[in-house]
């Protein structure tokens, strides 16, 4: 998980761009953009964090880094858990 792509997801693309993009994903389609990643797993991760992040930051009106914060904890505690 590269916070650099996310990012640049979270800041250039809608979270209905983002389903999209990994729905064609999953299907083994092209992208309708480009998406940083050593392999389709790291595409798919940067994909669902990125649109989890807009819906959180949309939903709780908070900036990006509480926003990701409220992710990486998330990850931490699904892994841990």
């Amino acid at each position: 998980m590269q916070i650099p792509v996310i990012k640049k997801l979270v800041e250039n693309h809608s979270a209905e761009e983002l389903e999209q993009a990994e729905f064609l994903l999953m299907e083994e389609k092209d992208l309708p953009f480009e998406v940083e990643g050593k392999d389709d797993g790291e595409v798919l991760t940067h994909l669902i964090a990125a649109g989890w992040i807009i819906e959180k930051m949309e939903k709780d009106d908070i900036p990006f880094p509480k926003a990701l914060r409220a992710y990486t904890e998330k990850v931490r505690s699904s892994i841990s858990g």
